[in-house]
């Protein structure tokens, strides 16, 4: 009888935390990088919520948390109880709605600076948004957030405050229903005091160690000397019986030996393996199949990846903000996985590169630098390389790609509100850092949802865009800078509505080809045989691959997609990269609408000898379309009745997406094979200039089957021959 209750507990306490949702049962470490609404009117736009207790399982699972605001170098909240409410899309899904704590709030510190400038104000000199909010960090010479380092469950922010080094600890005293907050500081050596807005008079404050305070406006401010070392306990209890507990023995006052790295958090590697496809066709896939189940119940979603720089290994980014080790990728034959995870509580990274043996992620809240500060293979220092992002708490600015030029610059792309006028200049934004991460400049905008971030050669990008408002069909963008790309809900000083103030894409895409492209790449030369030095898209909406011939004529750059024949990957794919092997890896996930609903995946992409038979340039002139394939096509193949042409037209709206206008059947009068056996010439009288066209081909192949593709394309100009 009891072995009989002891299974049907233990099979409803499974199916009950099968039930609970996978973001809830995720293990994030001490701390939490997010956006966190902490009361009313009152929002953390790059909060760090940090666990206080010693409670197993992270930051979500505790009983106690400060919140701190990057921007401000604030202490947001002070609470205990539950954690958040796990509303925001990269949380439930939900759109429209952001994360708010839910626990019992013991004190706030208003949005502004938590810390006094040089000259002793506080007035916040931060940008102001469209709304009449403030956004954005304060200057750097007033206060500059660092950084955050990892000594097991503690943690230590950097930050310089003026010109002076400043580390701070948080802490806790578990005292019934008025808990302790402490705040341990460590200012370096400095020619004149700091002030410091500790919390509001509402709670009683006192002061262990160097420094003074004094009530002021409203707020507890302390006086903190250069050199110091600083305790302050923070509490709703009385100011006697706190002065009593801040007696309490308590660990050392010296932060600097927890910032050289700590213990490794995470002793425990994860093993899978990569599945290779068996298939006759030109293309081979492999899948790697990812760390799902690991101790710390992380959910896996791909968001980007890099190579280490000795070509052996791969970093993996995943959207709930973990950063993983990948080893044992580059065999052709099955293999052995083996995962690492490296370090936690990210805020949504969405990209991922080295610079030599550097690695940086792009999150939604910073540019970061993780630094190993001991060489045990885990990231011990969260270095703030660069976070002038302007973070609101709209769903749908996500922070996508990156790339790195040869003088060290970095791009990513920023989106904009969704169906909502931009409040912050980067909203919808093509985005450049500089080498030393001092600053962030706007290259371009009008961006609705760009999904990466290709860098050309000759310094321009291709920047992909989503169907919305603004954007009647998805787009592919040749970006120059200075350049506004047509979403008028972007940040941009345009006013003008009609087509001719954007810039034209460089292909519109309809749903039925491509719902959501993602980040383009160049196939190296010598890869892929007559492939190499082509232009891919990857597809967030379908989980294929497609190739973009293109061209310049005149002023314009216009071209097609075609997808490439393969079967579609289970997960919508966004980031890809070529391998020292020569093969295309390529992740991604699902959250926001997609075809490929698998939550994420990781994927390689080979060439076989098979020919790929696939159109690498496309040519329209008065007359004549041609289309150049990779292999040589059967003369006789090639007749009028083995291609279909039709034409539409779109309309650019404050609704969102657009139908098909003016779709027709163009005459195709002739074919005929080139002497190069590879281009097709196909006559067309009434061609003109067209926002999409649509080309069927179905031609006999040498194998004795059928060659089916289908070019989706744009036609902005006609050459004269």
């Amino acid at each position: 009888m009891r072995l009989a209750l002891f299974i049907l507990i233990t099979a409803l306490s499974s199916v009950a935390f099968a039930a609970t949702p996978l973001y809830q049962q995720m293990d994030f470490g001490p701390a939490l990088f997010w956006t966190y609404q902490v009361g009313s009117n009152n929002i953390a736009q790059k909060g760090l919520a940090i666990q206080l207790d010693d409670a197993t399982g992270g930051v979500s699972k505790g009983r106690a948390w400060m919140v701190y605001d990057h921007d401000t170098l604030r202490v947001a909240a002070a609470t205990t109880g539950n954690f958040i409410d796990w509303k925001g899309i990269a949380f439930d899904g939900s759109h429209g709605t952001h994360t708010s704590l839910t626990g019992e709030n013991h004190f706030l510190n208003p949005q502004g600076p938590g810390w006094a400038s040089p000259e002793g104000h506080w007035n916040d000199p931060r940008l102001t948004g469209r709304d009449g909010r403030l956004f954005g960090p304060l200057p750097k010479g007033w206060a500059h957030y660092k950084g955050l380092y990892l000594h097991g469950n503690k943690v230590v922010i950097a930050a310089t405050v003026g010109e002076t080094l400043v580390l701070e600890s948080p802490s806790w005293i578990d005292n019934g229903t008025s808990p302790v907050f402490i705040r341990t500081l460590n200012v370096a050596a400095s020619k004149k005091p700091l002030l410091l807005r500790v919390a509001p008079v509402s709670v009683n404050v006192t002061l262990t160690g160097a420094g003074s305070l004094k009530q002021e406006m409203g707020f507890w401010l302390a006086t903190l000397p250069g050199g110091s070392k600083t305790r302050l306990f923070i509490s709703r209890s009385s100011p006697a019986s706190l002065t009593q507990l801040a007696q309490t023995p308590s660990t050392s006052l010296d932060l600097e030996p927890l910032t050289h790295g700590g213990p490794r958090r995470w002793s425990e590697d994860v093993f899978t393996t990569s599945e290779i496809e068996k298939t006759d066709g030109p293309f081979i896939t492999d899948t790697f199949k990812l760390p799902v189940e690991n101790p710390w119940q992380s959910w896996i979603r791909p968001g980007g990846f890099d190579f280490t720089p000795d070509g052996t290994a791969a970093i993996v980014a995943t959207w709930n903000g973990d950063v993983w080790r990948v080893d044992g990728l580059m065999s052709p034959a099955p293999s052995a996985l083996r995962w690492r995870r490296l370090v936690s509580g990210l805020f949504q990274p969405l990209g991922v590169k080295f610079r030599g043996t550097d690695l940086f992620i792009t999150c939604r809240d910073q540019l970061v630098r993780l630094r190993d500060l001991n060489g045990d293979g885990e990231t011990d220092f969260i270095e703030s390389f660069n976070n002038d992002h302007q973070v609101t708490e709209h769903f749908h600015e996500f922070a996508m790609g990156l790339q790195v030029d040869t003088l060290g610059n970095f791009y990513y792309a920023k989106s904009a509100r969704h169906a909502l006028p931009a409040l912050v200049p980067h909203h919808g934004t093509l985005l450049k850092v500089s080498a030393d991460g001092g600053k962030t400049e706007i290259l371009a905008n009008g961006f609705r949802a760009a999904n990466g971030v290709c860098l050309n050669e000759d310094g321009t990008f291709f920047v992909t865009d989503q169907e919305g408002h603004w954007t009647p069909k998805n787009r592919i963008n040749r970006v120059k800078p200075g350049g506004f790309y047509g979403n008028i809900f972007g940040y941009t000083q345009v006013t003008d509505r009609s087509d001719t103030a954007m810039e034209q894409p460089m292909v519109w895409i309809t749903n039925t080809k491509d719902r959501s492209p993602a980040e383009l790449v160049w196939i190296p030369k010598n890869a892929w045989g007559s492939l190499g030095g082509s232009l891919l898209n990857l597809s967030y909406g379908t989980g294929r691959p497609f190739i973009v011939p293109h061209e310049e004529v005149g002023e314009h750059w216009q071209g097609a997609v075609c997808e490439l024949p393969l079967n579609a990957f289970s997960t919508g794919i966004m980031r890809g990269r070529f391998a020292p092997d020569g093969a295309l890896y390529t992740c991604g996930l699902f959250s926001w609408a997609g075809n490929a609903t698998a939550p994420g995946g990781f994927h390689r992409i080979r060439r076989s000898e098979k020919n790929a038979d696939m159109p690498l340039k496309i040519h329209a002139a008065k007359g004549v379309l041609s289309i150049t394939f990779s292999d040589p096509l059967n003369p006789t193949s090639v007749t009028a009745e083995a291609f279909a042409l039709k034409i539409w037209s779109l309309k650019r709206s404050a609704n969102y997406g657009s139908q098909h206008y003016g779709e027709r059947a163009l005459e195709i009068k002739g074919a005929r094979l080139n002497a190069d056996s590879r281009t097709v010439l196909l006559d067309v009288p009434t061609l003109a200039p067209t926002q999409c066209y649509e080309l069927k081909m179905h031609l006999p192949s040498a194998d004795g089957g059928t060659l089916v593709r289908s070019m989706h394309g744009t036609v902005h100009q006609l050459a004269d021959h």
